[in-house]
């Protein structure tokens, strides 16, 4: 095992983020309010005001999150006002990023803006299980359940 076996195991982990299908899309058009947990790899195209909690999140040159977010990855195209914490973390040119970045791995490209706080983590820090998402019990399912009681 050589001197940069670390980076290049890193390396892998990186492409194959890179590499792997889209699971979910949120649409350029679309703004949500609230909490949002997910697996697999997610685009944001739009606009998240809450906490994300996920596997490997790309945030598009038109995506926007107000809140904190935990990944194994994350790819920064768009704009950040909040925390992130991830294994890995690429922050591409002409991105905005506004808080505090907590990171195994972080790459910055050229043109790239970040403002604030930026840490050193232990790389195994974001391999912890993902959350599992729990789906929302709609509002009529609710409201019978009130009546009932």
């Amino acid at each position: 095992m050589g001197i940069f076996a670390k980076k290049d195991m890193t390396q892998e982990e990186m492409d194959r983020a890179e590499n792997e299908a889209i699971s979910s899309i949120i649409d350029k058009n679309m703004v949500i309010h609230g909490e949002m947990s997910f697996q697999g790899k997610t685009r944001i195209d739009g606009t998240i005001n809450g906490n994300i909690n996920g596997e490997h999140l790309v945030l598009s040159d038109t995506g926007k999150v107000v809140g904190d977010i935990i990944a194994c990855s994350f790819n920064c195209f768009g704009s950040l006002e909040g925390n992130i914490r991830a294994n890995i973390i690429t922050a591409r040119k002409n991105c905005s990023i506004q808080g505090r970045l907590e990171a195994g791995t972080l790459t910055v490209e050229p043109g790239a803006v970040i403002d604030g706080e930026i840490r050193s983590a232990n790389p195994d820090f974001a391999n912890t299980p993902v959350k599992k998402p729990t789906l929302a019990t709609p509002p009529q399912q609710e409201q019978s359940q009130v009546d009932t009681l």
